[in-house]
């Protein structure tokens, strides 16, 4: 296993992503929503990082960047799209595009709905997803930028990646995503039994995240829209569930 990923919590309910190649030491972390509690990981455990790897714009995900960036001199790739929206990047990235932390290689999957310009990460060993606010365990992005037919694409980038890729998205919003998920589809049986593990979880003050990508394909309402209407649909009854 050649990259191993922590979870950091930053600010109210975000994670920031911790990744280190094995091989080779490389440090990266997805989106700083602030600096602080990443420091106190860095320091703890070799005081490295050499890659700031964004997903977009926003700045509960940019927040702690520039911080990073001058206590440890780090480079900033991002999509080029929304550069100018955001720290400025060393690194600007496009659809299909690769990069790696060390000897991991990550690709780069353009992924617009939430924001116009957003990315995902995408790592193959282990298989690991770095989705930022496109797709959340049980749940998925608003559509602050995008269209639903933007989304409903966006969502089908995944359709060829393992199922046992880990999901590592933006927010521990999973527990809060529950009572819609059940709304939307009430006779799924696998829902209803990743809905008690998530209340078991977040009852002893665990993580709900990552999730696999098999686990939402059996339980999230939006993953598993068969088209752009239904996806519309549901993302217009959660914005006001």
């Amino acid at each position: 296993m050649s990259l191993q990923t922590r979870a950091i919590p930053v600010l109210s309910d975000n994670y920031s992503w911790l990744l280190r190649d094995t091989e080779t030491g490389c440090t990266a972390i997805v989106d700083p929503g602030e600096a602080a509690p990443i420091q106190a990981v860095l320091d703890e455990t070799g005081g490295r990082l050499d890659l700031i790897l964004l997903t977009h714009h926003h700045a509960d995900h940019v927040g702690g960047t520039d911080a990073l960036r001058t206590r440890y001199n780090a480079r900033v790739a991002g999509p080029a799209s929304e550069a100018a929206r955001m720290p400025a990047l060393d690194i600007a990235l496009h659809d299909n595009e690769t990069i790696a932390v060390g000897q991991s290689e990550g690709r780069v999957i353009a992924v617009p709905g939430h924001t116009r310009g957003h990315i995902s990460y995408y790592f193959a060993d282990p298989p690991t997803l770095f989705c930022g606010d496109t797709l959340f365990s049980l749940g998925c992005g608003r559509l602050f930028e995008g269209t639903a037919e933007q989304l409903f694409e966006s969502l089908k980038r995944f359709a060829d990646l393992p199922d046992e890729t880990l999901v590592c998205c933006g927010h521990e919003y999973t527990e809060g995503n529950t009572a819609f998920a059940l709304h939307a589809e009430p006779d799924n049986a696998a829902l209803k039994t990743r809905v008690t593990e998530v209340k078991r979880l977040r009852t002893e003050g665990r993580a709900t995240v990552p999730s696999t990508l098999g686990e939402e394909r059996a339980t999230n309402p939006f993953l598993r829209a068969p088209d752009v209407p239904t996806l519309a649909r549901l993302r217009r009854e959660k914005d006001t569930f």
